[in-house]
């Protein structure tokens, strides 16, 4: 016969979640978490429920002017015209496809530097971790903007280290041009952001009790086989954390394209989806900006989204 306690099962081993006590006490809980909740809803419906509604309800209009512009504006519903519109806008879908491009190649790499630096920070032989670690997280430290003008200096081909050495050995590479201007913009992104993951995973990997890697240790598991077998399945929830983050940051991609075209001709106004909604905003073309900036947000909710729910369908969730 199964002995059963509240708040656990001995048959199965699960944990239940506790109860809130009944009554004025469980009364006074709801109302104190009430109470604490509140503020962040007011908040997040304000900074984020209301612009979200607000440029929905701005895509569907469209703005008709008359008498050679000189009678006034009109703002005139016209459903879903601005979607069609933005759809069938080849700039704009060529924006989104080479974001998409960028983020399959960038991403992994960056999060599989970022995990290579915190098993090495993690790992048994290192020493200066803490030096190190500061070193690792500097270029997140720096305003993104700062970075991308410094970066914009060692692409031109006139005064670009890098470019002199590989022309040294007789290579003439321009960092600027239209098929190396990704891979500039994605080495941007790499530099810039993988001190930030790496410090989610080792912080992850510093939350696992010291026990288990020494009963694997123990065990004859050290080494790169104690990181593959043991160290990467703990700290996978962070993995899958750090690429719902990159994904998100990937499709709102912005300064380091915006900050490059001034130095790059290759890189064009409405390079990213986000650099294209806004220069339809700087003609004026409100209306279609929103509808763009709305096309973009449901993408990103969509690859976030549906990145979580593969994770969890195959079993890779926490």
């Amino acid at each position: 016969m199964a002995i059963t306690y509240p708040d656990h099962d001995v048959t199965s081993g699960a944990e239940r979640a506790p109860r809130l006590p009944r009554g004025p006490a469980g009364g006074r809980a709801t109302r104190s978490a009430t109470l604490f909740l509140l503020p962040f809803g007011a908040l997040f419906a304000v900074m984020v429920l209301a612009p979200i509604g607000y440029a929905v309800h701005e895509s569907l209009f469209e703005v008709r002017r008359s008498g050679l512009g000189l009678s006034p504006t009109v703002a005139e519903l016209t459903g879903v015209s601005n979607y069609v519109r933005a759809l069938r806008d080849r700039d704009f879908m060529a924006s989104i496809l080479r974001v998409l491009l960028l983020g399959v190649v960038q991403v992994p790499v960056m999060l599989g530097l970022s995990l290579l630096l915190a098993l090495l920070l993690d790992s048994r032989s290192a020493r200066f971790r803490r030096t190190f670690r500061m070193i690792f997280f500097l270029p997140f430290a720096m305003p993104g903007a700062i970075a991308a003008i410094m970066w914009s200096f060692l692409y031109i081909p006139s005064v670009s280290p890098f470019t002199a050495a590989l022309r040294s050995i007789g290579l003439d590479v321009d960092f600027l041009s239209g098929g190396l201007a990704p891979v500039s913009i994605g080495n941007m992104m790499t530099w810039g952001w993988t001190g930030y993951n790496m410090l989610i995973i080792h912080s992850a990997l510093q939350a696992i009790p010291r026990e288990l890697f020494e009963a694997a240790v123990l065990d004859g598991c050290s080494g790169w086989r104690l990181a593959r077998h043991v160290k990467i399945p703990l700290v996978r929830p962070a993995l899958i954390l750090t690429t719902v983050f990159s994904i998100i940051g990937t499709a709102q991609l912005y300064t380091e394209p915006d900050i490059l075209r001034r130095v790059a001709s290759t890189v064009t106004a409405t390079y990213t989806p986000i650099m294209a909604s806004q220069y339809s905003a700087n003609i004026s073309n409100y209306n279609f900006a929103a509808a763009q900036a709305v096309i973009l947000a449901v993408l990103t909710f969509v690859l976030s989204f549906g990145f979580l729910k593969f994770v969890q369908r195959k079993g890779f969730g926490a």
